[in-house]
This record gives C-alpha cells, sequence and structure tokens, in this order.
C-alpha cells in the first residue's frame, strides 16, 4: 500500500484539512474567515458536498454526508465513497499529506479513511512513465478513534491491496509457482506457517482434478496450505479457506472468446488472492483465531495433451468426473482441495472463487453469489459482516434437486449441469466433496471491475478481503 495513516492529536496551521460532518452538524467555524463561511453556505444550498476552500497555504475541505435513516450500513458505504471523492480532489491538488479532522464515532471516521487509502491505491509496476498519485501519508484527527483502530485498518487495507496487485499481475510474470512464492513471502512477513506442494507431491496425492487441469500447461501446478495458529485461539476446529488458483484461464480445449472474456482471465485467481491476503492480515493483527487457506493453482491452457470434453477424470476423494467443458475447470481443481479439508474437521469452511459467468449475469458487480450448508447462525453472523464493508451476499438455492442437472451416464458425476441454474449447479458439484459445514462464494461478478467503481477502483477489487476480516474479527472477539 502506497498511503500511511496514522493517529495524531493536534494539526498544524499549514496542514490540509478535511472535516467530516454528518447531517449538517456543527463543525469548528473557527478556522474559516466570513467570506468563507457565506461561500461554505451558499455550496451547501447548492447541495455541494464536498466543499474546497484555499487558504493559501493550505487547502480545508468540507464533507458533507446525509446519513441513511434506515440502514446503518448504507450510510457507512456513503462515508467510504465520500473518502474516495477526497481522494480525488486531494491528488488533483497535488496534496501529498492531509489530516481528518472528525467528531463523528469510530466507525464513521475510520469508514472516511478507508475509502480514502482503497481509492489511493494504484497499479503501475509496468507504466514506463507512471503517474503517480501525490497522496501518500494521511493523519487522522479523531478523539474518539484510537491509534489501534487506525492500525488495524491500514492493515486489512494493506491487504486488499496485496489482494489486488496479484490479481493485477499478468501470468507471465504470475504463473502458479509464482503464485505459492507471493503467499510464502506474505507469510515471511505477517508470522504464519505456508507449505507448498510440487508437481511430484500433488501426483503423489493423486489429486486427479488439479493434475487434469494442468495438462495442457508447460508450467507446474501447485498446492499451498497458509496456517495461522495462535495459541490463544478462541476456536478449537479450524475456519478453513479454499481460494480458486487459476492463474489464467484459455478455457482449455472449450475455448474462450477474447474480448470481454479471456482478456480478463489474468483474474481467474481472484478467489486464491483473496483468502491469502486474509491469512496476511489476520496473522498480522495477531487475531485470536485458528484460520488455513488452501490454494489449487494452475493455468489452464490448450496443448496436446490437455484434457478433453470426454474425459473421465478420477478426483483426489475417488470419485469419477465425466469432463464436458474443459472450461469448468475451476471446480475441477477446488474440488481436490475441498476433499484435501476433511482431515482438519474445521468449524466452517469458506470457498472463495471466481467460478461461474452464470453468477456475474445474474447479479452483475454488485454482490457476491453464496450457497452453503452452514446454520442460520453462522449464516446471519456472515451477512452482517457482508454488509458492513458492502461487499453484499446474495443467497441461491442449494437444492438437491439440482443434483440431477449432473448426473453422468459413465461416470459418478459430470463437470457442468447444462444450460439452467449454473452458478448453482456449480454449487452442487462442490457439495460432493464436503462433509463439513460449507460456503461457498462466487465472487466472477466484483472481483474485477471493467470501470471505475469508487475505492473499488479498475481492475482488480480486491473482494472478499475485507468481508472475510470483519467475519473472522467478530469470530476472534467471541466469547
Amino acid at each position: 500500500m502506497n498511503t500511511a495513516i496514522r493517529k495524531v492529536t493536534t494539526s498544524g496551521k499549514a496542514d490540509h484539512l478535511a472535516i467530516l460532518v454528518i447531517d449538517n452538524a456543527k463543525y469548528d467555524s473557527s478556522l474559516f474567515s466570513k467570506q468563507e463561511l457565506e461561500f461554505i453556505n451558499a455550496e451547501i444550498k447548492k447541495k455541494n458536498k464536498l466543499i474546497s476552500i484555499n487558504q493559501y497555504g493550505r487547502i480545508v475541505f468540507l464533507q458533507l454526508i446525509d446519513t441513511d435513516k434506515d440502514k446503518k450500513y448504507k450510510t457507512l458505504e456513503k462515508i467510504r465513497r465520500a473518502g474516495d471523492s477526497l481522494c480525488s480532489a486531494a491528488n488533483k491538488n497535488g496534496i501529498k499529506e492531509i489530516t481528518i479532522l472528525s467528531d463523528n464515532s469510530k466507525e464513521n471516521t475510520l469508514a472516511y479513511a478507508e475509502g480514502l487509502l482503497l481509492g489511493n491505491y494504484q497499479f503501475l509496476k509496468y507504466k514506463s512513465s507512471p503517474d503517480t498519485n501525490s497522496l501518500a501519508k494521511v493523519n487522522v484527527l479523531s478523539k474518539d478513534t484510537d491509534a489501534d483502530a487506525i492500525k488495524d485498518l491500514a492493515t486489512v487495507c494493506e491487504a486488499v491491496c496485496k489482494a489486488r496487485d496479484l490479481v493485477n499481475e499478468p501470468v507471465a510474470s504470475l504463473n502458479a509457482t509464482g503464485l505459492a512464492k507471493a503467499f510464502s513471502t506474505m507469510g515471511k512477513d505477517a508470522g504464519f506457517k505456508v507449505t507448498i506442494f510440487d508437481k511430484a507431491k500433488i501426483k503423489n496425492l493423486k489429486m486427479g482434478g488439479l493434475l487434469a487441469v494442468n495438462l495442457g500447461s508447460i508450467d507446474p501446478p501447485t498446492f499451498t496450505i497458509m496456517e495461522y495458529k495462535p495459541k490463544n485461539a478462541v476456536n478449537k476446529k479450524p475456519i478453513v479457506l479454499v481460494g480458486k488458483g487459476v492463474v489464467y484461464d484459455t478455457g482449455g480445449l472449450s475455448l474462450k472468446p477474447t474480448p470481454q472474456s479471456m482478456d480478463y482471465m489474468k483474474s481467474d485467481m481472484a478467489g486464491a488472492a483473496a483468502v491469502g491476503a486474509t491469512m496476511y492480515a489476520v496473522a498480522k493483527q495477531k487475531l485470536p483465531v485458528h484460520v488455513i487457506a488452501l490454494v489449487p493453482a494452475t493455468d489452464n491452457r490448450p496443448d496436446g495433451n490437455a484434457y478433453t470434453p470426454g474425459d473421465v477424470i478420477t478426483m483426489y476423494s475417488g470419485m469419477t468426473i465425466e469432463v464436458l467443458n474443459t472450461d469448468a475447470e475451476g471446480r475441477m481443481i477446488l474440488a481436490d482441495a475441498l476433499h484435501y479439508a476433511k482431515q482438519y474437521k474445521p468449524e466452517l469452511v469458506m470457498e472463495f472463487s471466481t467460478l461461474t459467468g452464470a453468477a456475474a449475469n445474474a447479479i452483475g458487480h454488485y454482490g457476491i453469489v453464496c450457497m452453503g450448508d452452514c446454520d442460520e447462525k453462522v449464516k446471519n453472523s456472515l451477512n452482517e459482516s457482508a454488509n458492513n464493508v458492502y461487499e453484499r451476499l446474495v443467497e441461491f438455492p442449494y437444492w438437491e434437486e439440482y443434483d440431477e442437472l449432473l448426473r453422468s451416464d459413465i461416470a459418478d458425476m459430470k463437470n457442468i449441469g447444462g444450460a439452467i441454474g449454473g452458478a448453482i449447479t456449480a454449487g452442487r458439484f462442490l457439495s460432493k466433496f464436503t462433509d463439513y459445514p460449507y460456503m461457498h462464494f462466487d465472487i466472477a461478478g466484483p472481483s474485477f471491475g471493467k470501470s471505475n467503481d469508487s475505492y473499488r477502483g479498475k481492475n482488480g477489487t480486491g473482494v472478499g478481503v475485507r468481508f472475510l476480516c470483519d467475519f473472522l474479527k467478530k469470530k476472534a472477539s467471541a466469547k
């Protein structure tokens, strides 16, 4: 992350300021001259929500936000988006350092800073003449917002940026081995254990799904296990995260078209990026929760030895799968990881994947399609966390009747279900490799922005990281 943030107790006369005002609350008018106050009042009448005053040496921004009376989480999202607007204004004016003045609740102040930090993200690695944002430092002057909360926010935002970096990286410089190495580096930096299975180990384990998808690649697959197990963990059984690590997806022999499809497929490992970055944040914050993350990784390409429609693959579980579409590869590698997770006897398994176009077509980029069989109390907690960070969930049916669409004449199951219910049949396929409380999250819609979306930006969004961090932090604080 290219932006530092800290708590301060005073501001200087030359400091650029951003004053957060909720529902027309009073603000420190002594900061402004009579003429400036008249200008501010005129701008308020014009419904201007971000008013800037150039005081010839510094700029003071007045950020006005109206709350949503019915939904608190909608107010927080308004505040984040306002933070992104401040970010744009600060960079437009060449500001390097800004101080947020807030008499608001800690939650509101942190949301404003969050939008500012995430909005300032840039991926400039391959630019020969990068247009780097000027903003590099954010100070928070707020009596109700403690330094530890600001530090935790910085950690989560840093993790989101790490996930974005991985998603934005082209496959030419981030194959399956490179992805595993990136997780290893995160583990060393944050303090969690990383174990990487190479192709020989994967063959020895007979992970047939991962090996089948990898047949068309010149690069070997990897299977990464990340574990954070503090001595004071509140959970006796681990929470397991599983992320799809298809570092590039051509569709294989069931070749994708290039425009608006294959050209975005470096992002097909966004699920892996989300769970790996979450591990980084959890360990950095030293949350008292035992978490394991599993990432099967490969690219999916057509080649003389690539797996083909009509093949029957024996999976790690021993189940046989009739392949009818090689572009349904994500579920093939995830199935092996989900079966591997059984050995941990987990409290809950949450799997994140850019799995189906059907999910994206159903709800667009506005939320995450989910389904699963964990109890309603857990689902309610997940939904609360998703709303808190505005990575909202839409629960799809998880009915057994959809299993009929996956029935094969020659194997235990087909890898696709046909023309209807594609997102659901994908989830039902994966359920056959679980025997524990399980939730499937299809992030195909929100994982990669094709146009700018406020603080989420364009390209890799890092979706899932903030949601998981919120959920796991609640878990860590539960008695």
